[in-house]
């Protein structure tokens, strides 16, 4: 839906005691897959622009640390007209509002037709536009599936990784990645088809994963799962495998000292 309910602020109190209780950091939200900034579209563009705003509106209410937002499709447009849109969209979804601790982070694409942001210099583009015009920052959060299903950025294999890495440090700044959605891919390198899959059990794997896990430059940052819920306790399923994934690496490094 384009509209969503304001949070009740009992529940914000019970979230907030839950997060101290538990130690939960960071607090990571996801906007509404409707919204399109990019969009040339003005019916789309008013409701999209709308909507972003209310999810900032939520963020700070909630005191949450990072806002995931999809670029968008640029679709009977350039990609540069497209980023240009983008920015002027999260300019005016923004204004009057600001935050300290809220940060947007910008999230690769599988690119497929005419989405914007399976490359990264997409990515930077509007951050290097966007980052002056908003008192908010901003910053990246990357996918594992969609690196692969662009077929740019193969995280899949040892050189594939190190390629990958190489590239966030030169085009997005590694500093500047602040989440990474760690989800196996249905779909090979190169299909630019969105499709999630079960931790170890797609095209990444699980090999792939221990390597992103515990690579030196990643493994300090947040993963979260997006994984399929096929069955009552997948969460945890992959939650533990990535766990599990992350101890057999360590101990095989005790060892090999």
């Amino acid at each position: 839906m384009w509209r969503a309910v304001p949070p009740d602020p009992a529940d914000i109190r019970l979230l907030q005691k839950t997060r101290d209780q538990y130690d939960l950091r960071p607090l990571v939200i996801h906007d509404s897959y409707l919204i399109n900034l990019a969009s040339f579209d003005p019916v789309v563009r008013e409701r999209s622009i709308a909507a972003f705003r209310g999810e900032l509106q939520r963020g700070i209410a909630i005191n949450a640390d990072y806002l995931v937002m999809h670029p968008g499709n640029y679709k009977g447009q350039t990609v540069m007209e497209g980023i240009a849109a983008i920015v002027l969209g999260l300019e005016e979804a923004a204004a009057g509002l600001s935050s300290s601790t809220l940060q947007i982070l910008l999230e690769n694409t599988a690119g497929s037709g005419a989405t914007i942001g399976s490359r990264f210099e997409e990515l930077a583009a509007i951050r290097e536009e966007a980052k002056s015009r908003l008192d908010f920052g901003v910053g990246y959060c990357l996918d594992t599936a969609h690196c692969l299903a662009s077929g740019l950025y193969d995280v899949a294999s040892a050189e594939g990784l190190k390629a990958t890495v190489k590239a966030v440090e030169a085009t997005l700044g590694m500093e500047f990645v602040k989440v990474i959605h760690a989800n196996d891919s249905k779909t090979a390198f190169g299909s630019h088809v969105d499709r999630h899959q079960h931790i170890g059990q797609g095209y990444i794997g699980k090999e792939g994963f221990r390597r992103i896990l515990t690579h030196p430059k990643l493994r300090e940052k947040a993963f979260i799962l997006e994984t399929p819920v096929d069955d009552e306790g997948d969460e945890r399923s992959n939650l533990e495998t990535l766990k599990t994934l992350c101890r057999k690496s360590s101990t095989t490094i005790t060892k090999s000292k």
